[in-house]
């Protein structure tokens, strides 16, 4: 292993009593690595009650860490999830409000701060926020979304070309810096980050037949016909049977294949897409095809990153790292599975809005614990630079996990959260909204449009009966602007819209 000396930035240095030295100390603080993915429904991970899958080794982590019930984001869209998550702060504050903005390379953030203290940083997979990623010692990042296959990466000096699968590669490269490039007197900050689960879902070749044969279940509203809501439900352009395309459904290959991985997308492929074109089939029983074609190739993608989260998982334990370090597995934000009729996230609903947490420090965290506190990736940079005990910015607007990582309750832990989405006109046409959600009820205003949802979760887990304008909600309802408008205060929300309206298609 490679050992580039140990640095004072950061560091403590102390005398060495009666030699008349000093000697740095072997730096205890704990090692941080993130685990993120893109699009990752917590229903769709076993520890979360998923009837569709098996997710073994984030399933590990919640046997051997804490996992958060109640995690969500603050915009359900990726750039402003990671700016969110890299910041703690809302998108209207750090300026990556879409997924048109870039993050300014003068905007605080966690690793920058870790760097500083003498952390050593490194992000490898995808980044997804146009500029230069700062803060990093090292970095390996995906052109835009990324490729499944054969992808380029960025690097400081250059860019690369790898072939195979980008899951795996993306892990074969954080191994490889960990094995090779860590100052292993140093401790580390990884940001370990996938493209998968993101569209179009495609597989690996160890995954490829995964699900072959199985009929999986299908969500009780995938026939929602968006009745007991307001307009924008209907006019979204998300639907598993009207709005995917023929790569998204494997009916055509990737254009990027080497010829062996060509030969391998055929075999597994083609003789299905022949049985679908055999079948001939129209209307639901296409719509359920679409579905099952959809759900299982997610699923392959899903299965792939759980499968080299073991690989890591297992380096941790081989290099006697793991009791020290924190693992934290989340994604960007969830994902619909079918429910309502839908691929995709950007709503506040529950699918979208919510994504999976999870996170395992054996010398902090106790075995096994579930959290049920409302908590956000708001709040995942204040944790990181709290664990490493670097002061946290008045600016970031989240809160450190630490006293619920200890199993802690605290008083004035927050009793709502806040949301916000951005992005109309743009991909799958979700109107602008945003909204409050507590432990029970969730109160959304589709600003542009005048229009209001309110829904009991307890009562309408699924969010199929908005009871908005109810006279039996008219409290509640009351209640919940209020706090509404009290959070958009706290959280500095202009009472201007901040992202102007540009026409869709870019260009048009």
């Amino acid at each position: 292993m490679k050992r580039r000396g140990w640095a004072a930035r950061g560091g403590v240095w102390v005398a060495v009593l009666g030699l008349g030295a000093c000697a740095p100390p072997r730096d205890t603080r704990p090692n941080i690595l993130l685990v993120f993915t893109d699009d990752h429904a917590a229903h769709a991970v076993s520890a979360y009650g998923s009837v569709l899958n098996e997710t073994p080794n984030i399933d590990r982590l919640a046997r051997e860490g804490m996992l958060f019930r109640n995690a969500f984001v603050t915009n359900s869209i990726c750039a402003p999830s990671r700016a969110t998550v890299l910041t703690g702060q809302y998108g209207h504050l750090n300026g990556v409000p879409t997924n048109r903005d870039s993050l300014h390379s003068t905007a605080v953030t966690f690793p920058k701060l870790l760097q500083g203290a003498g952390y050593e940083t490194a992000i490898i997979g995808k980044w997804h926020l146009k500029a230069r990623p700062e803060g990093f010692d090292h970095f390996e990042v995906l052109r835009d979304q990324g490729t499944y296959y054969n992808p380029v990466f960025f690097t400081p000096g250059d860019s690369v070309r790898y072939i195979g699968y980008t899951t795996d590669i993306i892990t074969d490269r954080a191994l490889e810096w960990l094995n090779r490039d860590r100052d292993a007197e140093r401790p580390f900050l990884l940001m370990y980050q996938h493209k998968a689960p993101h569209r179009e879902w495609s597989p690996g070749p160890e995954e490829m037949d995964l699900y072959e044969g199985e009929e999986l279940p299908e969500p009780s509203n995938l026939f929602d016909d968006w009745e007991g809501r307001t307009s924008a439900a209907g006019t979204q352009e998300m639907t598993i049977a009207r709005d995917m395309t023929e790569t998204d459904l494997k009916l055509v290959p990737p254009g990027n294949l080497t010829e062996e991985q060509l030969a391998l997308w055929n075999a597994a492929y083609g003789p299905r897409n022949e049985e679908y074109e055999a079948a001939g089939l129209t209307g639901d029983d296409l719509t359920r095809w679409k579905y099952q074609r959809y759900i299982k190739d997610y699923l392959r993608a899903v299965a792939a990153v759980d499968r080299n989260l073991g690989r890591i998982l297992d380096w941790l334990d081989a290099e006697g790292l793991a009791e020290n370090t924190i693992v934290v597995y989340t994604s960007d934000q969830g994902f619909f599975l079918g429910e309502h009729g839908w691929f995709d996230k950007r709503w506040m609903y529950e699918e979208s809005l919510r994504t999976p947490l999870v996170v395992r420090w054996p010398a902090g965290v106790a075995a096994g614990s579930v959290d049920t506190h409302l908590v956000q990736n708001l709040d995942l940079a204040e944790t990181f630079l709290d664990a490493a005990g670097v002061s946290v910015p008045d600016v970031m607007q989240g809160r450190s996990l630490l006293p619920l990582l200890r199993g802690e309750d605290p008083g004035d832990w927050r009793d709502a959260i806040y949301y916000q989405y951005f992005e109309y006109p743009g991909w799958h046409m979700v109107r602008r909204h945003y909204g409050v959600r507590t432990d029970r009820y969730k109160l959304i205003h589709y600003y542009e449009i005048g229009e209001w949802e309110l829904f009991d979760l307890q009562e309408d887990p699924h969010e199929m009966h908005s009871v908005y304008g109810d006279p039996g909600y008219a409290e509640i309802q009351s209640s919940l602007y209020d706090r509404l408008m009290e959070l958009r205060a706290a959280y500095d929300v202009p009472a201007e819209d901040p992202v102007p309206y540009t026409p869709w298609p870019p260009g048009s």
